[in-house]
Order: C-alpha cells, then structure tokens, then sequence
C-alpha cells in the first residue's frame, strides 16, 4: 500500500476550541494538520494567519503542518508561517511574481515547498519546477470557500501529474483538495493522489475516529 497521508483541513473546524477540534482529528489517526490561508484578495474569502499555527504548535499539536497560501502576494508571509511551525508550504504560481524565488524561499527558511494547481491552472508549469519541489497540490474545487463538491475532470489530471512524479523519479507528495469524502476517495486514490486534504468530511462527521478509519479502509482496498 502506498504511504497514504489524511489531511484534515481546519478551515472546517470548530474555530471556537480550535486546539481541542483539532487535537480530536489527529487522535481520531489524521496524519497531517491542513492549513488553508485566504487574503480576500487572491481568492474571495479571508481566514487565518501565522499566528494559528503558532497557537497549535503551542497547544501541543506535532503533527506536519501543510500550509496553503491562496494569497497575493506570497513572499512576504512565508518566513513567518516557517516561524509559526509550518512543515509544507503551498503556493499558487498565479500569486507568485518569481516562482523559482518563491520555491527558494520556502526551502531557505527550512520547510518543503509546493506547487498548487487550480482546476483550470495547467500542469505545465510544472515541467520548470518538478526537480524542486516536495508536493504538488491539486485543487478539485475552485478555491475559496469549504463544502464545496468535487469537481470530476480532476481524476485525469492527478492522473498525469502522477506520470511526472514517476518519470521525475523524486520524492513528492500529490495532494488533492476539494470535495474529498468516503464515496471518492478510493478513486481519487487510484487515480494516483497519495495526500488526502478531507475538510467537511471529517470535521463535521459525528465520530473522527471512525471517518479517518473508513477512509483508511477505503484506502486499503487500493490494489
């Protein structure tokens, strides 16, 4: 089985006991801790900063953090979520003036860099950049707002992003993002994402434990 990571997405947490909501997804067995940063500006909503993840690295939370920059523009925030406790940082290449600088900059100030691809965002800018990033993120929802549904014409793109990692022989995680729930994920997954960004699904569940399980099991069902 491949090295499949959940991620849930605190966007969708409970922002009034955000360490608690928190703490209960990665003891309910989430691997990674999803941050999705928004600017009202990049994208048409507005919701956290540096200082949250700061919070959850205080509160007690050790997980890999996975930042999600859907701001513009990008440098200026980066050292800061590094100093807050970031592991992965994400960006958009539409946000960024300087994509090699920005993938730079990640990197010098100790965390994994990322590439973030939005539904109708080509994968070309890849070919430029694969040899130095540590994930890919493909949204299957325009970015903005949670809840929103899958949108199908994604499975063929995490497809062919999984040939480039394969040909490119490295190391990189391929996350989606965006309407992932215990009907989709086993496609999703077979269609090559081994990063799981599940928001709605598990945090507005009755029982963690027993959505991240499912998933899990869904997911060794994967050949």
């Amino acid at each position: 089985m491949k090295d499949y990571k959940i991620a849930p997405s605190i966007l969708s947490a409970d922002f009034s006991r955000l360490g608690e909501d928190v703490k209960k997804a990665v003891d309910a067995g989430a691997d990674f801790v999803h941050f999705d940063v928004m600017d009202n500006h990049y994208v048409p909503n507005l919701t956290i900063g540096p200082l949250v993840c700061s919070a959850l690295r205080s509160f007690g939370i050790k997980n890999i953090i996975d930042v999600h920059l859907m701001i513009k523009p990008v440098d200026r925030i980066i050292p800061d979520f590094a100093e807050a406790g970031a592991n992965y940082i994400t960006f958009h290449p539409e946000a960024s003036d300087h994509i090699d600088r920005t993938i730079k900059l990640i990197r010098e100030n100790n965390c994994m860099p990322g590439i973030v691809l939005n539904p109708a965002t080509p994968l070309s800018y890849l070919e430029h950049c694969i040899d130095d990033i540590d994930m890919i993120l493909l949204m299957s929802v325009n970015p903005g707002f949670p809840g929103q549904k899958f949108i199908e014409g994604t499975l063929k793109k995490i497809s062919q992003a999984r040939s480039l990692i394969d040909k490119s022989e490295r190391e990189i995680r391929l996350e989606v993002d965006g309407g992932i729930n215990l009907e989709n994920i086993s496609k999703i997954a077979k269609a090559g994402a081994d990063t799981f960004v599940a928001g709605s699904a598990i945090f507005n569940s009755n029982n963690y434990s027993e959505t991240v399980k499912s998933m899990r099991d869904k997911l060794k069902e994967i050949k």
